[in-house]
C-alpha cells in the first residue's frame, strides 16, 4: 500500500516533537572511518529541508542516537536541532530525558527508528514510524512505514506528513513553493 495514502493523519495531529535516530534513519546506515579515526556520515539534504520546514511549522525535532559522533553534533547544529542525546544505549531513558527537557510527554512525540535499540522508545511515543529498510522487527511495530529508505527521503516524507496533519501545509509549502499536497504525492 502507498505510504502516502496510509499515513495516520489523525494520530499525527497534535504531535509536538519528532524524535529521530541517526544511523539508518538520517543516514543510510553506513559509517565510514578514516585512518585517523574520524567518522564520515552522509546526510540527505532533502531530509534536512524537511526538518527545517517541520520546525517552521512549530514542531520540534530531536535526535536520539546510541552512538557518539562529532559529525552528528555538527549536523544537529546546522539544522538548528536543540534537543540532542548521543550515546544513549537505553533509548527509553533517552526519550524520557528529551521529553523532560522539552516539557512534553512521549504521547506528544513521533519517533522514527530502524533497529531494535529504538523499540523501547518508539513504543512510548504516540506515532511509531520507520524507513522501509528498517530491521524486520521494527517494521512489525511501526504504525507507519515510509516508502523511502533511511538516508534517502524517509525523514522528509515523515516531516511532510506531520506538516499536513497539523495544518501547516498551506503556509509552509504551498505559499512558499507553490506545491499542493497532491503535487508531492499526498
Amino acid at each position: 500500500m502507498n505510504s502516502y495514502q496510509n499515513f495516520p493523519l489523525d494520530v499525527a495531529k497534535g504531535i509536538k516533537m519528532l524524535v529521530l535516530d541517526v544511523d539508518g534513519v538520517l543516514t543510510e546506515g553506513h559509517v565510514t572511518m578514516t585512518d585517523s579515526g574520524d567518522e564520515i556520515k552522509n546526510f540527505n539534504v532533502r531530509d534536512g529541508h524537511g526538518i527545517k520546514m517541520l520546525q517552521r511549522a512549530g514542531i520540534e525535532v530531536a535526535i536520539l542516537t546510541g552512538r557518539k559522533s562529532k559529525v552528528v553534533a555538527h549536523r544537529a547544529a546546522d539544522l538548528g536541532i536543540q534537543y540532542l542525546i548521543q550515546g544513549s544505549l537505553r533509548k527509553a531513558d533517552g526519550l524520557k530525558n528529551l521529553c523532560e527537557q522539552a516539557g512534553i510527554s512521549p504521547d506528544d512525540c513521533a519517533y522514527m527508528g530502524d533497529d531494535v535499540i529504538d523499540l523501547p522508545a518508539m513504543r512510548q511515543c504516540r506515532l511509531q514510524t520507520a524507513p522501509c529498510n528498517a530491521f524486520v522487527g521494527v517494521l512489525k511495530h511501526a504504525a507507519w512505514v515510509s516508502e523511502y529508505a533511511g538516508g534517502q527521503g524517509a525523514v522528509r516524507q515523515l516531516c511532510e506528513g506531520l506538516i499536513l496533519a497539523n495544518g501547516g501545509w498551506e503556509e509552509i509549502l504551498e505559499q512558499a513553493y507553490g506545491v499542493t499536497p497532491q503535487d508531492c504525492g499526498w
